[in-house]
């Protein structure tokens, strides 16, 4: 099926249009329905498409907000604004990552327009193209942020999730599933509308 990617031009920036056929090919987001949703949850993910990788640079008080558990105490003064030194905290010792020292957690943080994060998420990912991404971690920002978004969508099965239709209640399951809560349900939901409108 040819999707309409030239209505999509003013609405989305053309390095990320050049990049959709890749991944309709790749993964199968290849309707008007799974690629408006998936558009959504990248162009929210990314504050459209704007940023590509995790920003960390966290004040104290923003570490004891958004990572309580990780920062205890007054632990959190002495991370604020050091993102090396958040991140090697926050993602040691999980998701593949070697513990706060080995630095992993800051060499593998979130990349791409839906943040692939953890040395675990890299390596799968790495299969699916043929460079060393485990090796030059920032080739997913650079050259795959939405690729890698793909990945991650194909991954947790969200085509299924998008051929249910174009309702707010399948725009609420899909960011269930990619944010792990409802952050920006708002904001994604009208992106969906608004790319689902240009592609119909």
């Amino acid at each position: 099926m040819m999707l309409a990617l030239d209505r999509l031009k003013t609405h989305v920036p053309d390095a990320v249009l050049d990049q959709v056929t890749d991944c309709a090919e790749k993964f199968n987001i290849n309707t008007p329905l799974r690629l408006a949703h998936f558009l959504a949850q990248c162009a929210h993910e990314s504050a459209a498409f704007k940023a590509r990788e995790e920003n960390l640079n966290y004040s104290a008080a923003g570490l004891k907000k958004i990572f309580p558990r990780y920062f205890p105490g007054n632990l959190a003064e002495n991370y604020a604004r050091q993102p090396e030194k958040i991140a090697s905290r926050v993602y040691g010792g999980r998701i593949g990552n070697g513990n706060e020292a080995s630095k992993e957690g800051y060499k593998y943080r979130g990349r791409g327009y839906i943040q692939l994060t953890g040395k675990d998420n890299y390596s799968a990912f790495a299969n699916s193209v043929s460079e060393d991404v485990l090796g030059n971690p920032d080739l997913v920002a650079s050259q795959y942020p939405l690729l890698s978004a793909a990945w991650f969508w194909d991954t947790r099965s969200l085509n299924a999730l998008a051929d249910a239709g174009a309702s707010d209640e399948v725009v609420t399951k899909i960011t269930k599933k990619v944010n792990g809560g409802l952050n920006g349900l708002e904001d994604r939901i009208e992106h969906f509308k608004n790319y689902y409108a240009l592609l119909t």
